[in-house]
């Protein structure tokens, strides 16, 4: 396997030329914050295929389901926080997975596991989020996937996803991997906020305080993480298909990562988005809509839980995500992103059984601290 650019190109041509896809017009497409590349390939009868770049050397290597927390941390960050790591065989495994349930995950044209790469069906630019903007109801939109997610935890995901040439096993998004991603908060955010605010590195006292309050809700996800999860639904991850019907009229991205996990997991991520306002009554009518349609759910259990697990993934995007990649990675746009999650996250300590974890905001990241 070869890593300079000039091999990685030179693997590239030699694949889409096994695909039979050497003459196709090859277009750079606008990438995000990982180390995936995607090109549009535009085939001579004015068809369009995706090319799905992941370079493994790129990343840490995943864990298995069964790896130990020593495993784990000897592997990496991926391993620690159940990541796949940008892997090929993932994500054909998942859609796999995804499409026999009758849902909308791009086709698989051909791929190439070892050297991290794919050629994928086309989808299309119309992301929940584009059209939104473009001044589309999202009402009908967020109804559409709200029922998707009805539909995909109405039966338990296997233990392994299998296709011909890709084989996942599907990991429990545990509590060493919620640590994991939650307790960077505690690290990047005074890293920011020390460029404009002096707020200090946080003590020790803070620091435990912070494990009291935060290990039981890790506690409740890993117990409760018995659905599939996406792990990133999103409106930037959400393609409205109007051609399709029903549940195939939403398409899917970006779900490599997917997990076993709580319920609540992918409808925070949808309903509480970071790049995008949702309004507290959206959020609301739509939570309403999915436990309308799970009875077997007990409402104020469920929303409970919804509002502890928002509260830290609130400060997984914060801390690791946005904070780092001002702070790290010199990306100055994810300051604008800031304040709506810090409203986010006040919502969700509203909830009357995270009034220790609000007062540990309150104390320990005080308002003038935050943008």
């Amino acid at each position: 396997m070869t890593d300079g650019p000039t091999d990685r190109e030179a693997l590239k041509r030699a694949f889409l030329a096994g695909a039979g896809l050497a003459d196709a017009r090859r277009e750079t497409m606008a990438g995000d914050a990982s180390t995936r590349l995607y090109e549009r390939l535009h085939l001579s009868d004015g068809k369009t295929l995706i090319l799905m770049d992941q370079p493994p050397a790129a990343e840490s290597e995943p864990a298995s389901p069964d790896a130990t927390p020593e495993e784990r941390a000897a592997k990496g960050y991926n391993a620690l926080a159940r990541l796949a790591a940008g892997r090929v065989d993932a994500f054909v495994a998942v859609a796999s997975y995804l499409k026999g349930r009758g849902f909308s995950a791009p086709e698989i044209v051909a791929f190439d596991a070892p050297n991290g790469l794919a050629v994928l069906e086309d989808l299309g630019d119309d992301l929940y989020a584009n059209l939104i903007a473009g001044g589309a109801d999202p009402l009908p939109l967020y109804e559409a996937a709200i029922d998707l997610q009805v539909a995909l935890h109405a039966e338990p995901p296997p233990a392994v996803l299998e296709t011909k040439g890709a084989t996942w096993a599907l990991s429990a998004y545990d509590d060493l991997a919620l640590k994991t991603y939650t307790d960077l908060f505690l690290e990047w955010w005074p890293k920011y906020a020390s460029t404009y605010a002096n707020l200090p590195p946080l003590s020790e006292e803070a620091r435990a305080e912070w494990e009291v309050l935060v290990a039981p809700i890790r506690q409740i996800a890993e117990h409760n993480a018995v659905v599939f999860a996406h792990r990133d639904f999103h409106a930037e991850n959400l393609l409205w298909l109007p051609k399709r019907d029903g549940l195939a009229r939403v398409g899917l991205l970006d779900f490599q990562d997917a997990v076993k996990a709580h319920p609540a997991w992918d409808l925070l991520h949808l309903l509480q988005d970071a790049r995008r306002d949702v309004s507290p009554e959206l959020e609301a009518a739509m939570l309403d809509r999915y436990l309308a349609a799970r009875p077997d759910l007990d409402r104020e259990t469920f929303l409970k839980d919804y509002r502890a697990l928002a509260a830290l993934n609130a400060a997984r995007i914060l801390g690791p995500i946005f904070a780092r990649q001002v702070v790290f990675f010199g990306r100055p746009k994810y300051i604008a992103f800031m304040p709506r999650t810090w409203r986010y996250l006040e919502r969700n300590l509203d909830h009357p059984d995270l009034a220790g974890l609000k007062r540990w905001f309150h104390r320990w990241i005080p308002r003038e601290t935050r943008p």
